[in-house]
């Protein structure tokens, strides 16, 4: 795959999922346009969309929340049917798609079970959310599971998801309902929950523990990065025997999810380095043309294409170069 375009968060969701979750706030904006149609497309209509953009790869993702609202016993079964199903459409396209793990969070223990049978499968690392109810992911509940990723070497794609409904009323509220929305979700708050759950992974000695864990972030990691001079004084008081700073640049990959604007790679850029960049689109949330997509990779520094379009990705998730 020498020259290829990987992208590492590109959407999709399980019908039977989006019936489970009927009336979560979540799903209003996989609802609108023609998004669930591409959603649910797992075969030629996502290709084309692919070829359209140039990208050679896709790494498929469940658009939040997945399964983390569900009870245990509804959490695990949907879990287990959204991996069946996204192996089944890797091993129909093996060539063009790769696919990330639902979790049962709301089972910590099954979900340690179903990263590993999941990757029994042929998946590659997977994606959760932040937080499970209330939750937070850096709960010790969920340690053998960042112990498990770390040690068979699974990345965990840390995506928004929406605040919870206290937090909301205090601080999203009072606006015309769809600005609301808006607001807590990916105007605003999506991106202070992600960020704030992976700042609280590392305070709690996350990779202080579990050095070889990396965690993904999109949107450019989060609103984190562009914080960092502030959130690296956090580091002597959560008694952290590496700083925030260096598990930022150790453990943590950065990417655009769409959003294309040479600034921000800018900034990314002085706080960590283009090994630790991947591509990706968030489709079909955002759909950048292939002229859009050029463009932004022109913008790379010197000799870095090659790493961020294709080998740091390829070496993260297991894909054969």
């Amino acid at each position: 795959m020498s020259g290829s375009l990987v992208a590492v968060e590109e959407h999709w969701l399980l019908p039977e999922l989006r019936a489970a979750l009927a009336g979560d706030d979540s799903l209003e904006f996989n609802d609108t346009g023609d998004r669930p149609a591409r959603l649910a497309d797992l075969g030629a209509g996502r290709l084309a969309a692919m070829d359209e953009q140039g990208i050679d790869v896709s790494i498929l993702s469940l658009v939040p929340p997945g399964t983390h609202p569900l009870p245990a016993a509804e959490a695990v079964r949907l879990s287990r049917l959204a991996n069946d199903t996204a192996a089944e459409a890797v091993s129909r396209h093996p060539s063009r798609l790769r696919a990330m793990a639902t979790l049962p969070m709301s089972a910590p223990q099954e979900a340690v079970a179903e990263l590993e049978r999941a990757a029994g499968l042929g998946l590659t690392g997977c994606m959760v959310y932040g937080r499970c109810g209330q939750r937070h992911l850096d709960d010790p509940v969920y340690d053998d599971l960042f112990a498990a990723a770390a040690e068979s070497g699974q990345p965990v794609f840390l995506h928004p998801q929406l605040p919870p409904q206290d937090l909301r009323d205090a601080a999203y509220r009072g606006l015309d309902p769809e600005v609301d929305l808006a607001l807590a979700s990916f105007g605003w708050g999506w991106h202070v929950e992600a960020g704030t759950a992976a700042l609280r992974l590392i305070l709690r000695g996350t990779f202080d523990r579990h050095p070889e864990l990396q965690l993904v972030l999109g949107h450019w990691g989060e609103l984190l990065p562009f914080w960092l001079d502030r959130a690296q004084s956090l580091t002597h008081v959560a008694g952290l025997r590496r700083s925030v700073a260096e598990c930022v640049r150790e453990n943590l990959f950065l990417t655009a999810s769409g959003m294309f604007n040479p600034a921000l790679l800018r900034h990314a850029l002085a706080v960590t380095t283009p090994d630790r960049l991947l591509f990706s689109t968030d489709y079909p949330f955002q759909h950048p043309t292939r002229d859009d997509i050029e463009t932004f990779l022109s913008h790379l520094p010197a000799g870095s294409h090659h790493a961020v379009t294709t080998t740091n990705a390829a070496h993260l998730y297991g894909i054969p170069t």
